[in-house]
């Protein structure tokens, strides 16, 4: 038990440390450590599907076509390409589809659907980080480090309010051992991330971050906590129907890399349209 907590804490520390020293370095710093999580999230999605179902595709080709999107949405954020960047990555989904036609598998169709599925629920979420780290195509990192810090708040929060006080399950069917309780500790903590993070915006930086108001940096981390939580659960639907516990054992004593990762799987989604409406309109 205590080897397994020893273990478990010299992973999340450089995990975290790893995270935060990316975002903070350099804008390429944090594309080149987000791309090798892309390639290993895609990667471990595929080996978790291959066991459920009758899946025959190559997982190598998978994960580079989602590394393909994450350059692409790099260059596109960053302002030094526009739309047209994506065009190649397109085109390889559809040399893939096309290629179902010739190497004669069982099922096709589940190739094409896992496809599908490991670049939107995985691969996409992971790309939009860089629409969330850019803004009007500069780089910001407080934004993008907030995101994570807010995720690894509510998460510590949620956890230690539902084992202290947690009674009314929040989603029994789905993930017994969360609560309502938990939730809204964590949502409590993450407000209070929120709070700190508009006095380190109007402080420790200049420039187009600071345009986030309290009001606003609250509903960011509202909209973290909300979407955060349906991610998790959704992974969790994810692994009861793989028949799994976790993910993978990439990170010894915290799971896979799906696991560690699950609550960015819609919060990217969502805040990405929420910083799109607060600088443009």
């Amino acid at each position: 038990m205590n080897n397994n907590l020893i273990q478990r804490t010299i992973t999340g520390f450089l995990f975290v440390s790893i995270i935060i020293g990316a975002i903070l370095i350099h804008a390429l710093s944090f594309a080149l450590v987000f791309l090798v999580f892309t390639a290993l999230a895609v990667f471990e999605f595929h080996d978790l599907v291959k066991q459920k179902f009758d899946v025959q595709l190559n997982k190598y080709l998978a994960s580079f076509t989602a590394l393909l999107l994450f350059v692409s949405m790099y260059l596109f954020a960053s302002e030094k390409f526009d739309h047209r960047i994506f065009a190649p990555y397109f085109m390889l989904l559809c040399f893939i589809f096309i290629a179902e036609l010739f190497r004669k598998k069982e099922n096709p169709v589940m190739n094409w659907a896992m496809l599908v599925l490991g670049q939107t629920y995985v691969a996409l979420p992971f790309a939009l980080l860089n629409m969330i780290a850019f803004i009007n195509g500069k780089y910001y990192p407080v934004i993008i480090l907030a995101f994570f810090v807010i995720i690894w708040i509510y998460d510590s929060g949620a956890y230690l309010v539902g084992i202290t006080l947690g009674k009314h399950r929040l989603f029994e069917r789905i993930s017994p051992k969360k609560s309502w309780e938990g939730f809204f500790g964590g949502l409590l903590f993450a407000l209070l991330g929120g709070y700190i993070f508009s006095l380190i915006d109007i402080h420790f930086t200049t420039g187009i971050t600071a345009k986030l108001s309290l009001l606003e940096w609250l509903g960011f981390s509202l909209i973290i906590v909300i979407f955060g939580t349906f991610g998790d659960l959704s992974e969790s639907l994810f692994k009861r129907t793989i028949n799994v516990k976790d993910s993978g054992n990439m990170l010894p004593g915290h799971g896979g890399i799906l696991d560690r990762f699950d609550s960015i799987f819609f919060a990217t989604i969502a805040i990405c349209i929420y910083l799109q409406l607060l600088f443009t309109i």
